[in-house]
C-alpha cells in the first residue's frame, strides 16, 4: 500500500503541523483538510497548512488513502460518522489522540468496514490552534501505533513509513499498555500542573502579588503546561479514566511517603529520591527527547 493522498480532519496544532510536515518532508503527498471552525479554515488557507482546505469533512476525505482525525476525543465519534459515506473503502483511518482504547472503539463503531490504526505522536506544545503548527514538531519524537491484532500488515507498514517520513520514531504498542504508560508520562504530570496552578489561583491575595511576581523556574514551567488546550485535556482525562485513576492512586501513595519523610526529617530518603529523578532527567536528554540548554532550548513558538 502506498499513501499518496492524506486528509486531515482538524487543523489545529497537530493537524496543522502534520500538513506543514508533509509539505516539507514528503512533498509528493497531496493533502486536503477540514476544520469545523470557519475561522480556522481561513487561517489554514492563509498559512497553507494543506494543499486544499475543504468546506466539509466528506469533501476532504473523498480521494484520501489516509484519513487522520486531529479533533478532541470527545468529538471523534461524530467526526468519524460524518465521513462514513464518503471515505474510500481502502482508506486507512487514524488519529493523534493520547488515549487509545476509547479511540479504537469510537472509530470502529463509526467506520466498521475500514482499516483502523490508531496513532499517537508524542509531540506538542502548550499552544493550540492553526497558528501554532510547525513542520518540525515530530522530528525525533515518538509516534506510537496501536493497531488491532488483526490489522492489515501492509497498512501498518504504510502508516509507519508515513510518520517516519515526517521525522518521527515508531513504536508499536498494545492500546491498554499505551494508556497506562501515557497516564504516567503525560496525563498525571498535566493533572499535577493544572492542580498546582489552580491552587495558586485560589490564593487570590497571594497570586496577585508574590506568586506571579516571583515565579521561579518550577512554577513558571507548571504554568506553561497548565496553559494547554482545556478541551483536549478534559477529553483526555475522561477517555483515559481507568489508567489515570490507577496511576493517580500510586502517585498519591508516593506523595504520602514523601510527606512522612519530610515530617520525620528523613534526609536520606529525600536524597535518594532526588538522585533517582535527576538520573531520569539525564536519560531523557541522552535519548534526545529534550534539551539541556537553558529553558530546554525552546524557541519562541514553543
Amino acid at each position: 500500500m502506498k499513501i499518496e493522498k492524506v486528509a486531515i480532519i482538524g487543523l489545529g496544532l497537530l493537524g496543522g503541523s502534520i500538513g506543514l510536515a508533509v509539505k516539507q518532508h514528503a512533498s509528493e503527498i497531496v493533502t486536503t483538510g477540514f476544520d469545523h471552525d470557519a475561522s480556522v479554515r481561513d487561517t489554514a488557507r492563509e498559512r497553507g497548512l494543506v494543499d486544499t482546505v475543504c468546506n466539509s469533512a466528506a469533501e476532504a476525505v473523498r480521494e484520501a488513502d489516509l484519513v487522520i482525525f486531529c479533533v478532541p476525543m470527545g468529538a471523534l465519534g461524530d467526526a468519524a460518522c460524518s465521513i462514513s459515506q464518503s471515505a474510500q473503502p481502502h482508506a486507512v483511518i487514524s488519529d493523534v489522540g493520547s488515549a487509545k482504547q476509547g479511540v479504537a472503539e469510537a472509530l470502529a463503531k463509526a467506520l466498521p468496514n475500514h482499516t483502523i490504526i490508531p496513532a499517537h505522536p508524542v509531540a506538542g506544545t502548550e499552544q493550540s490552534g492553526p497558528d501554532a503548527g510547525f513542520a518540525n514538531l515530530f522530528t525525533n519524537r515518538w509516534c506510537i501505533l496501536t493497531p488491532p491484532a488483526d490489522a492489515n500488515e501492509a497498512a501498518v507498514k504504510a502508516l509507519s513509513d508515513f510518520w517516519r517520513g515526517l521525522g518521527a520514531r515508531i513504536e508499536i504498542m498494545d492500546p491498554e499498555h499505551h494508556d497506562l504508560v501515557l497516564a504516567v508520562t503525560s496525563h498525571i504530570p498535566h493533572l499535577i500542573a493544572f492542580t498546582i496552578v489552580g491552587t495558586a489561583s485560589d490564593l487570590e491575595d497571594v497570586t496577585r502579588g508574590e506568586v506571579i511576581k516571583y515565579s521561579a523556574g518550577g512554577f513558571r514551567d507548571f504554568t506553561r503546561i497548565a496553559a494547554s488546550d482545556p478541551v483536549m485535556w478534559r477529553d483526555v482525562f475522561l477517555s483515559n479514566k481507568s489508567a489515570v485513576l490507577e496511576m493517580l492512586g500510586r502517585f498519591t501513595e508516593d506523595l504520602t511517603a514523601l510527606q512522612r519523610a519530610i515530617r520525620s526529617g528523613d534526609g536520606e530518603k529525600l536524597h535518594d529520591l532526588f538522585s533517582r529523578t535527576r538520573a531520569i532527567r539525564r536519560s531523557i536528554i541522552e535519548q534526545g527527547q529534550d534539551d539541556e540548554r537553558p529553558d530546554f532550548g525552546r524557541e519562541d513558538h514553543l
